[in-house]
C-alpha cells in the first residue's frame, strides 16, 4: 500500500509540475507547485517568447515582464538555452514563433544570429524575404545556413524522387515486342484475357506489352511555375530542391519559372538550388495569368510536356486570361497539375473560387507534401489520374 501511494504521489506530481509549465506560474494557475533547476530555466525560456505582454503600467513603471528585449546578446543567450533544453522539432517551432510574435526577423541580419539559430525551411523562408535588405557581412553566413537546409532536403527527397519519376519514365516508353525482362506482366495479361482458354486455364499472350528502357534523350518536359510571394516561401524552397534533383536527369527537361507580378526564369541556375532561392524575391503581388503565358511560349512537345503551377491562386491579373490560358494548354495535350502548396504544412489560405474554375478545367488543385510530390509527378508523366490526398 504504501508502495502504491508513492507510486500516485510521484504521478500527481509530475501531473502538477507539467501543468505549471503549460501554464506559466501566474497567480491564477492554481497548481501551487513551484520549480527548481532545468524545470525553472526551461519556464524562463518558454516565459520569454509566450509570456504576458507588458501593460501600459508596467512600462510606465519600467517593471518590464519576462522578454527577449531588444538586444542581440540577450535573444543568442534565448537561442542556446532552447536548444539546450528542447528537442529540434520544438526548438524551430519556437523560433518561428518568435520571429513573428517578437519582431525579431532584423536581428537575423547579424552572423552570430544565424550562427545560433536551428536552421529549417521557415527559417530559409525568413531569410530569402530579408535577402534584399542583407548587410554583406551577413550573407555568407545566411548562404551557408540555406546550403545547410538545402543539402538536408536533397539527402531526403533526392533518391526516391530519381527512381520514381525513372520508373515512370520507363513505363511510358513501352514497347510492343519487349525483351522477356522487359515484359509488364500484368498488362499483357489485361491486354490477352479474350485468349483465355479454360481448358487449360491460362491465357495466350499473343500481344506482350513490355516497359521500355529510358533512354538518353529528352523524354518528358517539365515546367515549375512557382508563385514567389511572401505566403509561399516554404513551398518556393522545396521546388528549388526538386527543380535540381529533376534538372539532374538526362531523360527531363527542368525549367523553373518564378513569379510575382514580374517573371523571372531561372532554369540556368538549377545546378545549384542556393543559387535559385537567392535569385527569388519573396513578397509583392501576383500575375499568374503572365506566368503561365510566359510558360507557354516555352513549350515545343506539349504532349510530352508536364507544367506545374505552384500557388495560393490569389490572382491579381487577368482572371478570365488565365484561364483561357489553363484550357488551351490542355487542349494542346499539355499536363497540368495545381498546387497550392509544396509543403508539410497542408494547404494554405487559397482563392477556392479559382481552385473551382481549374478543377472544372480538369486540373484540380490541391496541396502537396514533399514526401507526396515524386508520386504526382509519376503519375503526371504516366498520364494517369493524380494522386490527390483526402482533405
Amino acid at each position: 500500500m504504501t508502495g502504491t501511494a508513492g507510486t500516485a504521489d510521484a504521478v500527481s506530481r509530475e501531473r502538477l509540475r507539467r501543468w505549471r509549465l503549460v501554464l506559466g506560474g501566474e497567480a491564477a494557475d492554481g497548481t501551487g507547485h513551484g520549480l527548481a533547476g532545468r524545470d525553472a530555466a526551461m519556464d524562463s525560456a518558454l516565459s520569454s517568447l509566450y509570456g504576458k505582454r507588458d501593460t501600459r503600467e508596467a512600462r510606465e513603471r519600467k517593471e518590464r515582464s519576462a522578454g527577449l528585449g531588444a538586444s542581440a546578446p540577450a535573444v543568442a543567450r534565448w537561442l542556446g538555452d532552447i536548444r539546450t533544453y528542447f528537442p529540434s522539432s520544438v526548438v524551430q517551432v519556437m523560433q518561428r514563433d518568435a520571429i513573428d510574435r517578437l519582431g525579431l526577423s532584423t536581428l537575423l541580419l547579424e552572423p552570430e544570429m544565424l550562427e545560433a539559430v536551428e536552421a529549417d525551411v521557415h527559417l530559409v523562408g525568413t531569410l530569402l524575404s530579408l535577402n534584399q535588405a542583407m548587410p554583406e557581412t551577413t550573407k555568407e553566413t545566411a548562404r551557408a545556413v540555406v546550403r545547410k537546409v538545402v543539402e538536408d532536403l536533397e539527402k531526403r527527397l533526392a533518391t526516391r524522387t530519381r527512381a520514381t519519376i525513372t520508373g515512370a519514365l520507363d513505363r511510358s516508353a513501352r514497347v510492343s515486342r519487349p525483351r522477356h525482362r522487359d515484359i509488364d506482366w500484368n498488362r499483357t495479361i489485361a491486354a490477352n484475357l479474350k485468349h483465355y482458354l479454360p481448358e487449360h486455364r491460362t491465357v495466350v499472350p499473343e500481344r506482350l506489352v513490355g516497359y521500355g528502357r529510358a533512354s538518353q534523350s529528352v523524354k518528358k518536359e517539365v515546367v515549375l511555375c512557382v508563385d514567389q510571394s511572401g505566403s509561399m516561401a516554404a513551398s518556393v524552397v522545396y521546388a528549388s530542391v526538386f527543380g535540381a534533383v529533376l534538372a539532374s536527369m538526362r531523360s527531363i527537361r527542368t525549367r523553373l519559372v518564378v513569379f510575382d507580378t514580374a517573371v523571372v526564369d531561372l532554369t540556368d541556375q538549377l545546378d545549384d538550388p542556393v543559387d535559385v532561392l537567392f535569385g527569388t524575391q519573396l513578397g509583392g503581388g501576383t500575375d499568374i495569368n503572365r506566368a503561365l503565358a510566359y510558360c507557354q511560349r516555352q513549350i515545343t512537345r506539349p504532349a510530352e510536356t508536364v507544367v506545374v503551377l505552384i500557388s495560393d491562386l490569389y490572382e491579381g491579373g487577368i482572371r478570365d486570361e488565365m484561364l483561357k490560358r489553363v484550357a488551351a494548354m490542355k487542349a494542346s495535350g499539355v499536363r497540368l497539375v495545381t498546387l497550392l502548396a509544396l509543403s508539410d504544412e497542408g494547404a494554405p489560405a487559397y482563392d477556392r473560387e479559382h481552385a473551382a474554375a481549374l478543377a472544372a478545367l480538369g486540373a484540380p488543385a490541391f496541396a502537396c507534401t514533399p514526401d507526396l510530390f515524386p508520386d504526382v509527378m509519376a503519375a503526371a508523366i504516366e498520364r494517369r489520374p493524380l494522386p490527390i490526398p483526402e482533405p
